[in-house]
């Protein structure tokens, strides 16, 4: 090929052979390459017990559990009792059945938005969870019917049937706060409100001081407000309501009812993933967190998951829940929570594990954000604290802790859905063996093939035990650690 020409007829010919890559797929094929470091002072709160914990509806114990108390659900207690290994769990049983619940009164009619209807057997069979998991018990107490009576022979017989040995605290009502802005119940074509328009925290105060003295003299847990509004009144709730031992407070950081995608709080794969639902989600309780903490309670997202209404199939189902969880969980430790219940309910887009009951006995199928729940349990023991971690910001996130006996646990996840990321990570003391535990999915899209450690519960499990982990691993070099992490995925390295 002597000519000048024909050379430029021959790189014209290959450059139209040659496959066009789009910016994504070429950012793909370079990993995002980053330097962090570890700090060796601990920083924080101890993680105290119980951070980890599950909530559910009233009219989904049942569901769960079975209806035989001597012969409740083998493989939801191993799975409550995974994500608090040797700690009591926190369970909490409420949300909106909170508010649409009772305890039948001898000689009258249930209130026209009572939709479940408890029992002796509900009770004991929640008592067997509740002694078979080593759990303790946050209950809802009906506050939307507006009578304090009907709310007493409730707490009454719940303690009774139930025991007090197993309960932490009594919840009066379920967001309060949005009383006024969504209907109790629909009846003959009209909505009915647990509330008027004027609706007010002062109001609201009184009515739970109300309710607060017909209770057992068990703790009390509130406000369980859904919106920010009223948060600032948190100081004077406390000051009014000397028996509030857990002061609750719900958050979802997307909105499973807006099928707008413009909207904002439009439930994707990308907003979920996104630092505001994680990180921002976070720092928006911070301040309260300050106030409670202030006044010696302990402070508790009561009610929480990747988004309201329910969820999003495609999204609240998938491999980024997982770490989206992971991440939130770290966040919300990080500016001094003291625990989460996240929510489930049977059939939901959240739906942790879904549960099947045949001749054989039960199974589950476990979904991916109850894996991310898991790691975290692991990662963040009892007694374990935060230790400062020096990162570039973006999608790769980092949390250190560091156990009671001075072991360390590095979490690093990839929340990019597209990109690799090469991680040098120094850390203190670093030069003996160290291990690798991965959390991976077939696409962040994935709904099942999640594995943490190589391992899965399957399709279904029957026993509700995750096999022994499949680690990796790896030593430092001059004190550091070269981790390559794949697009959206994470990995718990221990040393």
């Amino acid at each position: 090929m002597a000519c000048p020409s024909c050379l430029l007829v021959f790189l014209a010919v290959l450059a139209q052979a040659l496959p066009v890559l789009s910016p994504d797929a070429a950012r793909a094929d370079t990993p995002q390459t980053v330097s962090a470091s570890v700090g060796a002072g601990a920083t924080g709160q101890p993680m105290g017990p119980g951070f980890v914990g599950v909530s559910m509806e009233y009219s989904a114990v049942h569901d769960y559990t079975g209806s035989d108390p001597l012969a409740i659900d083998p493989v939801l207690v191993h799975l409550l009792r995974a994500l608090a290994p040797g700690q009591q769990p926190v369970l909490r049983i409420g949300g909106n059945s909170s508010d649409q619940t009772w305890w039948p009164l001898r000689g009258q009619l249930a209130p026209p938005g009572i939709r479940y209807t408890l029992t002796p057997g509900w009770a004991r069979t929640t008592q067997a969870l509740a002694r078979a998991t080593h759990a303790h018990l946050i209950l809802g107490i009906n506050l939307a019917a507006g009578r304090p009576a009907l709310a007493a022979e409730e707490a009454r017989a719940l303690v009774q049937s139930i025991g007090r040995s197993y309960i932490a605290a009594l919840e009066i009502g379920n967001e309060p706060d949005v009383y006024n802005q969504f209907p109790w119940y629909v009846g003959r074509g009209l909505s009915y409100y647990a509330r008027p328009q004027d609706y007010d925290l002062s109001l609201y105060i009184q009515d739970f001081t109300r309710w607060g003295a017909a209770m057992p003299s068990l703790p009390l847990a509130g406000p369980a407000f859904a919106e920010l509004t009223w948060l600032s009144g948190l100081g004077q709730f406390i000051a009014a309501e000397p028996r509030v031992g857990i002061v609750t407070v719900h958050r979802y950081p997307l909105r499973g009812c807006v099928s707008d995608p413009i909207v904002p709080g439009f439930a994707s794969i990308d907003s979920l993933l996104a630092d505001s639902s994680s990180s921002g989600m976070a720092q928006t309780l911070a301040p309260y967190v300050q106030v409670v903490h202030g006044d010696h309670l302990p402070f508790r997202v009561g009610e929480m998951n990747s988004a309201s209404c329910k969820g999003r199939l495609g999204v609240s189902n998938t491999f980024a829940a997982s770490l989206w969880v992971l991440d939130t969980l770290f966040n919300l430790a990080a500016i001094g929570v003291d625990g989460v219940n996240v929510h489930t309910l049977p059939g939901a887009p959240y739906e942790l594990f879904s549960f099947q009951h045949t001749r054989r006995g039960w199974r589950a199928f476990v979904h991916p954000e109850y894996y991310g729940m898991l790691l975290f349990a692991q990662a963040f023991p009892p007694g374990a604290q935060l230790l400062p971690v020096s990162a570039p910001s973006g999608p790769v996130k980092i949390w250190a802790t560091r156990s009671s006996t001075g072991r360390t646990r590095i979490v690093l996840i990839n929340k990019s859905t597209t990109d690799s990321a090469d991680v040098t990570l120094q850390v203190p003391a670093a030069g003996g063996a160290a291990s690798l535990e991965w959390l991976r999915a077939p696409s962040v899209s994935a709904t099942a093939g999640v594995t943490l450690g190589g391992r899965g519960f399957g399709h279904w499990t029957s026993t509700g035990v995750l096999p022994r982990p499949r680690t990796t691993p790896i030593r430092a070099v001059s004190g550091s650690y070269t981790i390559t992490l794949p697009a959206a995925s994470a990995v718990l390295l221990t040393q």
